[in-house]
């Protein structure tokens, strides 16, 4: 067994291209602005940065067009559960079931805590077609072919793709089928500049929301979508008054709540990826891929 502070991957480097001329250190702060500019100087002291290939020492100027690479040091992520189920497999697809808790893809501290190298490391080349939360349960289909790759993503853009959630929802639900359009776009947000809520100039998003049951104080809903814009069932059901049980980020109206207790990739909450219905690729049969939903889902 590892000890515990050891690295969880072999560190990673991160490439950008200068779009306006200026100091490297000017630039590297405003480019990944989650660092302090003094954090930086010691990144560059280090030797972690290079400008077209060569060691970087941080007064230099850069221009437009060059590439700077951060060598990020090997880290020790968060914990995640590092497991997945198989639903499906053949030779063009497969379909997982991902565990709450666990990223879909790299980003935010997450590389090698993640679906995609978890799957990987069994499925080499296997490429996601979506992607969930990172606290959101459920599907996740992977193309294994580059033709099954495409040919998937234009039934994604045809909506030709059915996807139905499971969610546990805040307050008893008075209708029994919500038709929610709210708009989905980018609002202000103070710890991350902006995040995606209900917002009247925002992209048409579609949902239809269905009553499962009404345990006391809250609501269980079936939810399919016809669009796919970034945390929209938790928007939208927010939207209608009936936030997840236990988000900590979206209140009722789909905003941020004004509190500000938690991020988009803060978990806590109850959702689930059920159903995902699709033609498939190679042989045109019609595919219903389901996950059964956790106990708190049923």
């Amino acid at each position: 067994m590892p000890p515990e502070d050891a690295p969880s991957n072999a560190g990673y480097a991160y490439r950008a291209v200068v779009r306006q001329a200026g100091t490297l250190l000017d630039f590297l702060s405003v480019h990944y602005p989650h660092s302090a500019r003094e954090v930086w100087a010691q990144r560059l002291a280090a030797g972690e940065v290079e400008v077209q290939g060569r060691r970087a020492q941080g007064d230099e100027c850069v221009r437009a067009g060059q590439v700077v690479v951060w060598h990020r040091p090997p880290w020790r992520e968060e914990t995640a559960p590092l497991h997945f189920g198989v639903l499906h497999e053949d030779s063009a697809l497969l379909a997982v079931n991902k565990p709450s808790g666990l990223p879909t893809l790299p980003g935010g501290g997450f590389l090698a805590h993640t679906l995609l190298s978890l799957v990987r490391a069994q499925y080499p080349g296997a490429t996601p077609l979506h992607r969930l939360g990172r606290g959101t349960s459920g599907v996740v289909l992977f193309a294994r072919t580059g033709e099954a790759g495409s040919a998937l993503a234009r039934a994604w853009r045809d909506h030709e793709v059915t996807k139905v959630y499971r969610a546990l929802s805040s307050g008893e639900a008075a209708q029994d089928t919500y038709d929610i359009t709210a708009p989905i776009g980018p609002v202000p947000h103070p710890r991350l500049g902006t995040v995606y809520a209900a917002q009247p100039e925002g992209k048409p998003s579609v949902s239809r929301a269905q009553v499962r049951r009404r345990p006391p104080g809250q609501t269980l809903f079936d939810v399919q979508i016809a669009t796919g814009r970034p945390h929209q069932i938790r928007i939208h059901l927010a939207s209608i008054g009936h936030p997840l049980v236990g988000d900590p980020l979206y209140g009722p109206g789909g905003l941020p709540l004004p509190d500000l207790p938690g991020l988009p990739g803060d978990l806590g909450y109850w959702l689930h990826a059920w159903t995902l219905g699709f033609r498939h690729p190679v042989s045109g049969q019609h595919m219903m891929v389901e996950a059964e939903p956790p106990p708190e889902l049923q």
